[in-house]
């Protein structure tokens, strides 16, 4: 069998594609994934052991762009378009099936539909999908309008996505002999998507009225060993706390890393601070805090004290397998549920809003910090499935 993987997004958007791919390719699976061009996203499929396909501009040079504009997604979302069949659509040639993830793949299923192939729409959360129990920007716990403001909104939402990527999709469609689409959004998720999302960390069910198919997290082991600087600072006192704000360029808190050193410091802990997106550093040259750039963090986390981060759907479900509690800053889109998700399971705390301070962000530290916490957090860990990889592929394999 041949599959082709598609995703164009942040590193938490590709990493389980290359869980999935590894996991194909074990089972005698042939495999290539089309990803964005950036030179982590190929070290990492090299990683998996997976041909890397690159598509559409770089992530890393969008998202860290100075002076970006709202303006600059109707410039990608044709851009994107154009790569669909472009690009994603030759290496789908000779494929039984292609699995689209990520920034809305609003031309995977009319290659599909080419091609004649299977075509398996996969998402690495719940929140946003059509509801009506929920706005498209809603959370659980927020008080849902009366129901005809939510068929409003639904709408809106589409017409929104149409807007975006409904004049391109459409007329490449046209180029193809095939019929026009008028709704991108509902052809894209088709009846029934596929969530690549842990059930005990995303629970479905009251969140959308889509019937998905829930797989677990593609999550992709990770053998590299600590580099030997790291190893040394650990073993070197008390467990620290992670900081870390991955593919985010935290543009509104460029304290961050300031505002988060001092807040763990206040608690009588170590410092670890991921560089990511946002290029963090220490403050000062003191030996309690130490920087770190990309690492294994399925081998970190079950090392440091409690994980700070964003709330993406990766670093998320890491910290949660290795039952240590965590601190999310959420920053946009799916963060905020997560950081909702952890603070409802009880393994760490949501602070309030992207913006840290120290005011507001050692409360949640408290809490993450309390044995109850870690108690907890170990707890749940146990809970935590990790086989979905094995579970998407199989049911790839069987045709499911």
């Amino acid at each position: 069998m041949r599959v082709l993987l598609m995703g164009y997004g942040s590193r938490g958007d590709v990493e389980p594609l290359a869980g999935l791919a590894r996991a194909l390719r074990e089972r005698g699976a042939e495999v290539r994934v089309c990803a964005p061009p950036d030179e982590e996203y190929a070290e990492l499929l090299a990683r998996a052991g997976v041909e890397h396909v690159p598509f559409g501009p770089s992530v890393r040079a969008l998202v860290t762009r100075p002076n970006p504009s709202p303006e600059d997604a109707f410039k990608l979302a044709p851009e994107l378009v154009a790569a669909h069949f472009d690009t994603v659509a030759p290496a789908a040639e000779g494929c039984d099936a292609l699995v689209a993830t990520g920034l809305m793949p609003a031309g995977a299923r009319s290659v599909a539909e080419k091609l004649g192939i299977r075509y398996v729409p996969a998402f690495f959360h719940p929140f946003g999908l059509p509801s009506s129990h929920f706005p498209p920007a809603g959370r659980p716990g927020r008080p849902a309008p009366p129901d005809a403001d939510l068929r409003t909104l639904w709408k809106v939402d589409a017409e929104r996505v149409n807007a975006l990527y409904g004049e391109a999709l459409n007329t490449h469609r046209t180029a193809l002999g095939l019929p026009p689409v008028t709704n991108v959004r509902d052809h894209v998720l088709t009846g029934r998507p596929w969530l690549a999302a842990d059930p005990v960390l995303a629970p479905w069910r009251h969140l959308t009225d889509l019937d998905l198919l829930q797989t677990g997290a593609w999550l992709l082991p990770d053998e590299r060993p600590l580099p030997a600087d790291l190893l040394a600072f650990l073993e070197a006192g008390a467990p620290p706390v992670y900081v870390g704000f991955g593919s985010m360029a935290m543009r509104g808190a460029p304290d961050a890393a300031r505002v988060a050193v001092e807040a763990v410091r206040a608690q009588g802990r170590r410092v670890l601070v991921g560089r990511g997106w946002a290029d963090l550093a220490p403050t000062d040259d003191l030996a309690d805090c130490f920087a770190i750039g990309e690492v294994n963090h399925q081998a970190l986390f079950p090392r440091v004290a409690a994980v700070v981060h964003h709330g993406g759907a990766g670093t998320t479900t890491t910290a949660a397998v290795a039952g240590t509690p965590q601190v999310i800053v959420p920053q946009i889109v799916d963060q905020p549920h997560w950081a909702t998700r952890v603070a409802d399971l009880g393994i760490g705390a949501a602070h309030p809003g992207p913006t840290p301070t120290l005011d507001s962000l050692s409360p949640a530290l408290t809490t993450a910090l309390t044995p109850e916490t870690h108690t907890r957090a170990t707890t749940v860990a146990a809970t935590i499935r990790t086989d979905g990889a094995t579970t998407a592929a199989q049911l790839l394999l069987d045709g499911a």
